[in-house]
């Protein structure tokens, strides 16, 4: 399986956290979210303690806080919808600095907020320290459909050919004097839309059929055999581990 496109939340690097291989992370990663999922939103103490395992694993991974802050930017409309909680929801009220807030709506920004940002946080240290081909190859190594896989190798691979049909179109339009510029000119995008959806399918039939002709039977050919040992495993899942405990020490304290 090959897909040897770079995307912008990797960053280059020869760290430990860089040489393990991709399948322990993303069983690390997704253990950790489930441990930060499954804590107690009462025990406030317990995400800050997370945050600072996820910021141990940065510096291990030389990932600038910089670098990592901006990519969590993604999470922004989670933000905005924990906001509004306090506001719409209903039972107890309490007075914040004048406004009258929701008790459960407070609760329920928190829980959102936290956990909403630690899993984004531990998934851009994953993205940030892992290529898109090893992640595909780690998938694949742990077992997903391979459908699944193929779907999501394909996109990889041809998302920037779309982008860049999408592009030549645009410029094509402005070419000819065409700028949206309200509600009458959709008929002109929505005409782009189709254009490109059936381009878009097409190449994929093509391809298809090329795949077929080369000897595809439903299952790609796996290139890169990616195994780890114990030590690896143990590296990786010391993460999950340290917040277990913690998370533990929430349910229990």
């Amino acid at each position: 399986m090959g897909a040897g496109h770079a995307h912008k939340l990797y960053r280059s690097g020869s760290s430990l956290v860089h040489a393990l291989p991709p399948h322990t992370k993303l069983a690390a990663t997704f253990a950790f979210v489930v441990v930060v999922v499954s804590t107690p939103r009462e025990a406030m103490w317990a995400f800050g303690a997370y945050a600072v395992l996820l910021g141990v694993v940065a510096a291990v991974a030389r990932v600038p806080a910089g670098f990592l802050l901006k990519r969590l930017l993604i999470e922004v409309p989670f933000v905005a919808f924990a906001v509004l909680l306090p506001f719409v929801a209903e039972g107890e009220r309490t007075e914040v600095l004048g406004m009258s807030l929701s008790v459960s709506g407070l609760w329920g920004a928190w829980n959102v907020l936290a956990k909403g940002t630690l899993g984004v946080a531990a998934s851009v240290l994953l993205a940030s320290t892992t290529e898109l081909r090893e992640l595909l190859l780690g998938l694949q190594r742990l077992k997903l459909p391979p459908l699944l896989v193929q779907i999501a190798s394909f996109m990889i691979r041809y998302g920037d050919l779309i982008t860049d049909e999408m592009r030549r179109m645009r410029i094509a339009r402005e070419s000819r004097g065409f700028e949206a510029r309200g509600i009458r000119h959709w008929g002109v995008l929505a005409k782009s839309a189709g254009a490109l959806f059936i381009r878009s399918y097409e190449r994929g039939e093509r391809v298809h059929l090329a795949m077929v002709s080369r000897g595809y039977a439903g299952v790609m050919p796996v290139i890169d055999e990616v195994t780890a040992s114990r030590a690896q495993w143990s590296y990786a899942l010391a993460l999950p581990c340290a917040a277990l405990v913690v998370c533990l020490l929430g349910w229990v304290l």
